[in-house]
């Protein structure tokens, strides 16, 4: 899981207020040099690059495609980056200047020397006199080389708004225009129809009330005739909306902050707080029993035999040893872990399984005026094209929300490391009270509202939390080491029921 950053699986993707650039990088740009060398040291640092873990073996610039000539110019880019044996396709809007204005400095690449792209190279994400021209082109329905600007039947999109990033880092950049727009930039590609333009498009036809609706995209041809490469979504700015995660951590610090009766601390406790979430938990869950019917409509669903779900079982089984043998916090726990799994295969039946969100936690989701929305149906960055769009049993969503009260509970803790043992077992008995009662809040109105009640699939949903767990360890192992306790403390409660 991806939790907002705050965390994995959970960077917010919330209306926060746009910024004007990123933050300094923390070595200075290279004055000169070629382009290609320029981006391979500068793509590291960004939050978005995937493979922070492993040196970059080497890259290229596999489309160049002018946008805007003179000064400024902007051109957009795909890098083919290798990496040992795995190649990745990264998308960056490169602005090009004579002279960088100071507001732009921070978004610096480096200072290329000569060629196409002479003076001063900078993400372009971050300028707003650039960013204007990709809604131009998409209310235009425009085509600039292998790029294809496309706009939805019967949308409105306005092509004099510039636009500026939100503030908080992504693993995409997420653009907004005025009031009316917000633009994801894909940033690391993946071959195809994106699964987030694809389902929202899906959602959208079928009415759903909890999806934002979609205004355009951006697509690349490939040269060899295949399915479109989707880099960039364009949906209505909710610009009223409230950022779940910011929401549930509102609750923590509130629950935090409240004096505790004698004697244990019990999940109705955390009910007594003046932040209390529980409410909002049930309506969460309720909206999400309504996409996935919208789901099921729309994609339709098949029973998946017994042999199948011991396969799924087997994945998880694999998963686990891959990521116990390479982050060793996780082996007090894999034990229980495996158990699990091994209970899954040996009890499985055919199951109904359908199109899902797929990376389902509180930074995927906004609390509007009418109700809760849901967002990035792209799936787990980590996945491969194939398993983000493959179809799951709908309480995969359920688990991973579940993972992310987990991680909302404890966030306000990941650097209480040096703490005393008794305050340390003080602050997370409060966590897990907070974490319970949201958690069942959630899988009451879940069931409530028509979805699969958890309680009669308890192996099912054991061994689905499990695995997610497992993935964010791995997640957070690569790419924030300083997160990993988060995901591992609520392992302790999980592996003992």
């Amino acid at each position: 899981m991806r939790q907002p950053d705050r965390p994995a699986t959970s960077a917010p993707v919330a209306p926060a207020p746009p910024v004007p650039a990123p933050s300094p990088p923390s070595d200075p740009p290279r004055t000169d040099g070629s382009l290609a060398a320029l981006l391979r040291e500068w793509l590291p640092r960004q939050r978005w690059f995937a493979g922070k873990d492993r040196p970059i073996d080497e890259l290229s610039i596999g489309t160049a495609t002018e946008l805007l000539p003179g000064e400024p110019g902007l051109r957009h880019l795909v890098l083919d980056v290798r990496q040992g044996g795995d190649l990745d396709h990264y998308q960056v809007l490169l602005g090009v200047r004579r002279h960088l204005p100071d507001r732009l400095r921070s978004g610096e690449i480096g200072r290329v020397a000569g060629g196409g792209a002479a003076g001063h190279v900078y993400d372009a994400a971050y300028d707003p006199e650039l960013t204007r021209l990709l809604l131009a082109a998409m209310a235009d329905g425009a085509t600039a080389g292998p790029l294809r600007f496309r706009h939805a039947p019967g949308s409105s999109i306005d092509p004099t708004l510039g636009g500026l990033p939100l503030s908080a880092e992504q693993s995409n950049t997420s653009i907004i225009f005025g009031a009316d727009h917000i633009c994801k930039l894909f940033r690391r590609l993946s071959p195809g129809v994106s699964p987030d333009l694809e389902v929202n498009l899906a959602l959208s036809r079928q009415g759903s009330a909890h999806v934002p609706a979609v205004h355009g995209w951006i697509e690349l041809e490939p040269g060899d005739g295949g399915e479109p490469m989707t880099l960039a979504l364009l949906s209505e700015y909710l610009r009223s909306a409230s950022d779940g995660w910011q929401l549930a951590l509102t609750s923590v610090r509130d629950w935090f902050a409240h004096p505790l009766p004698p004697g244990p601390v019990t999940a109705e406790d955390a009910g007594g707080a003046g932040g209390d979430f529980a409410g909002e938990a049930e309506r969460l869950g309720a909206a999400t029993a309504a996409v996935h019917r919208d789901l099921a409509a729309a994609f339709g669903t098949t029973e998946v035999p017994a042999c199948e779900i011991r396969e799924l079982a087997a994945s998880m089984r694999r998963q686990l040893d891959d990521v116990a043998g390479t982050v060793p916090e996780l082996a007090p726990y894999a034990g229980a872990i495996g158990a699990t799994f091994d209970e899954l295969a040996a009890t499985a039946g055919p199951l109904p399984f359908q199109r899902v969100h797929g990376d389902y936690h509180l930074g995927q989701v906004l609390r509007t005026d009418t109700g809760w929305m849901l967002l990035d149906f792209e799936g787990e960055p980590a996945r491969t094209a194939t398993e983000r769009r493959a179809s799951s049993h709908p309480l995969r969503d359920v688990a991973g929300m579940l993972r992310s009260f987990e991680y909302a509970a404890r966030f306000l803790l990941a650097g209480e490391e040096n703490v005393p043992p008794e305050t340390a077992r003080g602050l997370e008995a409060r966590a897990h009270a907070w974490a319970a009662r949201n958690r069942a809040a959630f899988c009451r109105g879940y069931a409530e509202a028509g979805g699969a009640d958890p309680e009669r699939y308890t192996v099912l949903m054991r061994a689905l939390e499990f695995d997610k767990a497992v993935y964010e360890i791995r997640y957070e192992a690569r790419n924030r080491p300083s997160w990993l306790p988060v995901p591992l403390r609520s392992l302790a409660h999980l592996a003992s029921e």
